[in-house]
């Protein structure tokens, strides 16, 4: 397999110890999975003159999913790579989350209570982002080597069926949550969501608003829009109830859909078979010992929650730029790596523990839980420094993690 050279400018001097070997000026990188986190590390380590190639098991790279929320952290991420502005352009800017339930308000997040106009949310379509880290891959000459299904490594080799290739000086797994490199951790989670991207309705939505309604905490309903007149729906659903979903057909759930949340019904008028909308598995897991030898798991390989907060794709921007930042710095890989993990470690046990407290709030079979909701949330959250306090979480900014990154926020701009 041709490995192409990367084309950006080489911002590297000097060299690498690594296993008692000086690695001259870069090192071979693989990189398992071409998803946001594998596409990040690797135009990262190429800016920096690494020689990086991705093992994708699909014949075709695609995203997976419908949309997302890209955050303060993603976004200053994505400025070092100078696309922010490109986000910016083809997503939409979010400067509220607002959650009802039974006419209630329970939840009311503003980003302007940040007090810093760069701070905001950006909804975007994943095929969005997917196309702005790919289009930059083919810019700049990395390989993304197709129909490699990676189930295992061999030292610095990626193995795949049949056949392997190596030595690499470093694999970086970005294979996700079921990541066949990855040892078994944490546990599913009860409830799953069903998703669908569909153009937006004329009125009823704010369109700088991520808006939710909730009946008690079995049901939660989401709209984020996304630019260019679309929106994410999103609809909490039991996973071992989905098959009877497909079963029982797209009508029964449309009126109950419309039951909690008339507004919606344009959108429903979209979704005329169940394969409209697509079902995504979550699951909460951390691993104890994200590196292993030359190997080193980012994003959701390492650790996975439920997208209460929003914060998947963020989170692994940040270990993708952590692991280019401690290779940066550091003497050798093994330093670096243990470097990376110890910049993401404290944020990372923070956002598990957070999310792990919240979802019962918002997905879970509790009467008690959102009958307090309900009621004390939305007055609570009016109260100083709750408003401060709710944006900084959402935004991902709790803990501070973009200060031992040595990174700022993206600059402001007011988007559409």
């Amino acid at each position: 397999m041709h490995r192409q050279p990367a084309r950006w400018p080489t911002q590297r001097t000097g060299g690498y110890t690594a296993g008692g070997l000086t690695i001259d000026k870069s090192l071979d990188i693989a990189v398992a999975g071409c998803g946001i986190a594998g596409m990040t590390a690797a135009l990262l380590l190429a800016k920096d003159g690494h020689r990086v190639t991705i093992f994708e098991r699909f014949d075709q790279p695609r995203p997976i999913g419908s949309g997302l929320m890209l955050q303060p952290t993603g976004l200053a991420v994505l400025n070092q790579l100078e696309l922010a502005a490109e986000a910016l352009r083809r997503g939409q800017r979010i400067d509220r989350l607002r959650g009802e339930a039974d006419g209630r308000v329970v939840l009311d997040v503003r980003y302007s209570s940040l007090k810093d106009d760069r701070k905001f949310g950006v909804g975007i379509e994943r095929s969005a982002l997917f196309e702005i880290l790919h289009n930059r891959l083919q810019g700049h000459g990395i390989t993304v080597a197709t129909g490699h299904e990676v189930i295992g490594i061999d030292g610095g080799s990626l193995v795949f069926e049949g056949t392997r290739e190596g030595a690499f000086d470093l694999l970086i797994d970005a294979l996700g949550t079921r990541s066949a490199l990855a040892p078994a951790a944490g546990r599913d989670l009860v409830y799953g969501a069903l998703w669908t991207t569909a153009e937006i309705p004329d009125g009823g939505f704010d369109l700088h608003t991520l808006s939710q309604r909730y009946r008690r905490a079995s049901i939660m309903a989401g709209v984020l829009p996304l630019g260019l007149r679309r929106v994410a729906f999103f609809w909490s659903l039991r996973a071992r109830g989905h098959a009877g979903w497909i079963e029982a057909g797209i009508d029964p759930w449309k009126r109950q859909v419309h039951a909690v949340w008339p507004a919606v019904g344009p959108i429903l008028d979209q979704i005329d078979a169940p394969d409209r909308m697509t079902f995504a598995r979550y699951a909460h897991k951390t691993l104890s010992r994200p590196v292993n030898g030359r190997l080193i798991h980012i994003g959701d390989s390492w650790h996975s929650a439920s997208p209460q907060l929003g914060q998947g794709a963020n989170m692994a921007m940040l270990d993708a730029w952590a692991l280019a930042k401690a290779l940066r710095e550091q003497s050798d890989v093994d330093a670096a790596l243990k470097y990376a993990v110890h910049m993401r470690r404290g944020h990372i046990r923070l956002y598990q523990m957070l999310t792990s407290i919240l979802t019962p709030v918002y997905q879970s079979d509790s009467k008690a839980i959102p009958f307090i909701r309900d009621r004390l949330m939305g007055p609570m959250s009016k109260l100083w420094p709750l408003p401060a306090f709710q944006a900084a979480l959402v935004s991902g900014l709790i803990g501070r993690p973009l200060n031992p990154l040595g990174i700022d926020f993206a600059p402001a701009s007011s988007g559409r």
